[in-house]
């Protein structure tokens, strides 16, 4: 997903009053979706490994950075008419901010929280998602095909694990949910240093 250009036509001059054309450019949003799923994935994975707990600094990066910043990100990537980048970054922004309301508000308004089988529905319905997103991100870049293949085993181990409840299936998950945030950072800071430098210094 490269810088894009949204072109203004036929605004007037002040000047003069004639109709012209000027061009406005926006920065690539991809950068800072990437960011928040990576640094999300990475530490919430980190609770799911037993490294560390689940607390507030897990809660804030969801709520902030996989939540707020993603939506953002996706809706510029709406403004550049790009449906994959769009599709994927407000799905998983809202779907972070769904995962913080499910740990803090369990059982509000006489509903029940969540149990591990409705969780494991949610997780596999996310990861059939994720999966049919992995065929478009073919058409991407490869460190996008990575994160796409990544995110689909790691929603379907996470299922599993809810499911059977067998804590080795979670930790497991947990190991590869690292990889998976760390490859999304990777993601984020190679575009913006190639962008910078203008040539490929990570390999994308």
């Amino acid at each position: 997903m490269n810088i894009n250009y949204i072109k203004y036509k036929t605004v007037k001059d002040k000047k003069n009053g004639e109709n012209m054309a000027y061009e406005k450019t926006f920065a690539n949003p991809a950068p800072l979706g990437l960011f928040g799923f990576g640094i999300t994935t990475l530490l919430l994975s980190l609770h799911n490994a037993g490294i560390i707990e689940l607390s507030m600094v897990i809660l804030a990066a969801a709520t902030c950075l996989g939540g707020i910043a993603q939506i953002i990100a996706g809706i510029f990537e709406m403004k550049f008419q790009n449906t994959f980048g769009a599709t994927v970054f407000v799905s998983f922004g809202f779907f972070w901010l769904s995962m913080v309301l499910i740990w803090i508000l369990p059982g509000i308004g006489g509903v029940q929280p969540a149990d591990p089988i409705s969780m494991g529905f949610y997780l596999f319905i996310f990861g059939c998602f994720t999966s049919l997103m992995f065929v478009s991100s073919l058409k991407h870049t490869k460190i996008l095909q990575l994160l796409f293949a990544l995110v689909s085993i790691l929603f379907f181990l996470l299922a599993i694990a809810d499911f059977t409840e067998i804590g080795i299936i979670k930790l497991i998950g947990g190991y590869l949910g690292i990889l998976l945030g760390a490859a999304a950072i990777y993601g984020c800071i190679g575009q913006i240093i190639n962008n910078d430098w203008e040539k490929d210094i990570f390999k994308l």
